[in-house]
C-alpha cells in the first residue's frame, strides 16, 4: 500500500494478500451432503468436495439406524452408532470417490424416494502401521485437521495406542470393538472432570460413569491413548477408534452449563459450525 511514511522494517500492510495461508480451511476436511436415495445399485452421492474417508450416514425421512463405515476397516464395513452391534459386512457404500462415495440399492442407504444426510470427514487415506503404543495400531491421521482413524487389536490387559495426531493430545476418542456385539460405543473427552477415570456411551443415555478400567487411569498424549479392560482392550478382539482435537477456526471439543433458559447458554467455538453433537453429561 501507498503509506506517508515509511513503514517499520518486518512490517506488512493489513490486507489478505499479507495473511499467512490457512492450514485448515475447513470445506477441505469436512463436508455435510443431503441426496434422496434412488433405489438403483451404483448410486453415486457427490457435492463432498474431497474423497471422504470417514462416512456417517443417516436417513432422515424414515427410521433407521445411523451407519458408519471408514478407510482403515474398508468401505463395505458397516458400524451402527446408535448400537452395540459388531461390524457387518454389507456394501451399502460401496466406495469412497473424488467427490463423495458410491451407494448399493440397500434401503439403508438409498431407498428410492427416502431423503438423507452424509457427514464427511477426510483423514489420510489407507491406514499406515503406528508402533507408538504398546499395541501396533493401523492409522489414518489428517494431523492438520486433528482427527485420525485407528483399528487395533486388544490384548486385555492394560496398552497404549498409537493415534497419529502428533500435534497435539485428543480432546475425543470414540472406540467401539468391530467383532463382539455386546459392547458399547466408549467416548473419552478432556472436556469430562476426570478424563482418565470419565467415560460415556455414544449409544446410551448414560451419564458420565467413572471407571479406572476403561482408559487404564491414564489420560491421552500427543502420541498415544491408554486401554484398559473395559470394552476397549478385550483379547484379541478387533476395535476402531476415532480421534479428534481442537483446531482453531475448525473443530472444538468442550463442554457448557445450561440456564434452562429460552435465551441459552452461548457456546464459543470461535468460529460458525457446520456440525454440532452434543451429549448432556
Amino acid at each position: 500500500g501507498d503509506f506517508y511514511y515509511a513503514p517499520p522494517a518486518g512490517f506488512l500492510a493489513l490486507c489478505t494478500q499479507n495473511l499467512p495461508d490457512a492450514t485448515v480451511v475447513p470445506s477441505e476436511h469436512f463436508n455435510t451432503v443431503l441426496y434422496t436415495g434412488t433405489g438403483v445399485d451404483n448410486h453415486a452421492v457427490t457435492g463432498v468436495g474431497f474423497t471422504p474417508d470417514w462416512v456417517w450416514d443417516k436417513e432422515r425421512s424414515s427410521t433407521s439406524s445411523h451407519m458408519l463405515t471408514d478407510i482403515v476397516r474398508d468401505v463395505g464395513e458397516m458400524l451402527y452408532s446408535n448400537s452395540t452391534d459388531a461390524e457387518y459386512t454389507g456394501n451399502d457404500i460401496k466406495s469412497f470417490d473424488s467427490d463423495g462415495f458410491t451407494t448399493s440399492a440397500s434401503n439403508a442407504t438409498n431407498q428410492s424416494g427416502q431423503t438423507y444426510v452424509a457427514w464427511n470427514w477426510k483423514a489420510n487415506g489407507a491406514g499406515v502401521s503406528n508402533t507408538d503404543g504398546t499395541i501396533t495400531s493401523t492409522v489414518s491421521a489428517n494431523v492438520d485437521a486433528g482427527f485420525s482413524i485407528i483399528s487395533y487389536t486388544g490384548n486385555g490387559g492394560g496398552a497404549t495406542v498409537g493415534h497419529g495426531l502428533t500435534l497435539k493430545e485428543p480432546d475425543l476418542i470414540i472406540v467401539k470393538s468391530r467383532t463382539q456385539s455386546a459392547e458399547n460405543w466408549s467416548v473419552y473427552s478432556s472436556a469430562f472432570t476426570t478424563p482418565a477415570t470419565g467415560n460415556m456411551f455414544l449409544d446410551g443415555t448414560n451419564a458420565v460413569g467413572t471407571s479406572t478400567a476403561v482408559w487404564n487411569n491414564t489420560e491421552a498424549t500427543s502420541t498415544v491413548f491408554s486401554v484398559g479392560h473395559a470394552g476397549v482392550n478385550a483379547s484379541a478382539e478387533d476395535y476402531i477408534a476415532y480421534a479428534f482435537h481442537s483446531v482453531d477456526g475448525y473443530s472444538k471439543v468442550g463442554s457448557y452449563t445450561g440456564n434452562g433458559s429460552a435465551d441459552g447458554t452461548f457456546v464459543h467455538c470461535g468460529f460458525r459450525p457446520a456440525y454440532v453433537m452434543v451429549k448432556r453429561t
